[in-house]
């Protein structure tokens, strides 16, 4: 017999929806028909599946511990993986932490979520690091996963949020959809930019080559309106240095936008010219797009979260970029 008592990121879903997570490869008839014959309680009560389940319960599976491995085999598969030591977040990557959120500031060349099971990526070093300081258990990732609530591109350094409890997420994950988290980032174009622009456009992705175009009316069904603002604060007559305020958030949208109206990122082979960039990879050993997510701006706010309301939150530049920024005349 195995009892599970329910925690507060567990609390407020249906009991069938627990056990699906917590069993992710038994079918939904298996449940219900243990639950028919007891095998499965709430409370020490017959249930049939659609209790709303609240913090304290407890669930008891009269399973043999064989049949629960069975059907949570992808589980323990993963936290197999968890145990193999990779990444895992540096104290000085983390920007601020508390019982229901991280923000992290992610260097350039790791991905923020996985794109295939093969590569590792932020939320697995954010996995380790919680397994680690005993915030969370591999128990917890039966039913519970932290993950991250906005993405940055690859070769993107900067501020990233994560959801350690299932409030932090849900609460961050409304922040990001409705736009109220004000999002800044740095930036090194190519060009000189006298003034700032506040820029509006559609984005129209390709999936096959994972490219995107930016344009004044809609290619096809389906491409997103985008805005983009932005501010120079230093240039010289190649290059200037840009904050920019990421209005809305779509795959690519500052490389493309700013590419589209002559200026791409330097360091930039998708968007922006070879030549330039090969020049900063000779001089600087330069890897990666000069994009930084550099600022995440909190509003007002009630509930969970209120603790952060009117907050900003700050990253600092990769030591390469401070750099460039440096001998080009640009800081």
């Amino acid at each position: 017999m195995r009892e599970i008592v329910i925690g507060e990121n567990e609390a407020e879903q249906r009991l069938d929806k627990f056990l699906a997570k917590y069993m992710k490869k038994a079918p939904k008839s298996f449940f219900y028909k243990m639950l028919r014959k007891k095998n499965i309680v709430l409370n020490g009560k017959k249930a049939s599946g659609n209790e709303k389940l609240a913090i304290g319960d407890q669930v008891r599976l009269f399973l043999a511990e064989e049949t629960i491995r069975g059907f949570s085999e992808a589980e323990e598969l993963m936290e197999k993986k968890l145990s193999q030591k990779k990444g895992t977040l540096e104290k000085s990557q983390i920007i601020y932490e508390d019982k229901d959120i991280l923000l992290i500031n992610k260097p350039a060349g790791i991905l923020s979520q996985r794109a295939d099971t093969k590569e590792e990526s932020l939320v697995e070093w954010i996995l380790r690091y919680l397994l680690s300081t005993g915030a969370l258990s591999k128990e917890d990732l039966r039913t519970f996963r932290p993950s991250v609530c906005n993405r940055l591109d690859r070769n993107t350094s900067g501020l990233i949020a994560a959801g350690k409890s299932l409030a932090g997420l849900q609460v961050l994950s409304r922040l990001f959809k409705e736009r109220d988290l004000k999002k800044y980032y740095r930036c090194i174009v190519s060009g000189k930019i006298g003034t700032g622009d506040h820029i509006k456009g559609y984005l129209s992705k390709d999936e096959r080559t994972n490219k995107v175009t930016i344009s004044e009316r809609p290619l096809k069904e389906g491409d997103a309106w985008i805005e983009t603002s932005y501010r120079p604060l230093s240039m010289t007559d190649g290059a200037t240095y840009l904050e920019v305020h990421l209005i809305t958030g779509r795959p690519h949208q500052i490389r493309a936008h700013l590419a589209s109206i002559g200026h791409p990122l330097i360091g930039d082979y998708k968007y922006g010219s070879r030549k330039v960039n090969e020049e900063y990879r000779r001089k600087y050993g330069l890897d990666s797009q000069l994009l930084h997510a550099c600022r995440l701006e909190f509003p007002q706010m009630e509930g969970r979260l209120d603790h952060l309301s009117k907050q900003i939150f700050e990253a600092p530049i990769p030591p390469v970029f401070e750099k460039i920024l440096k001998e080009e005349g640009l800081a």
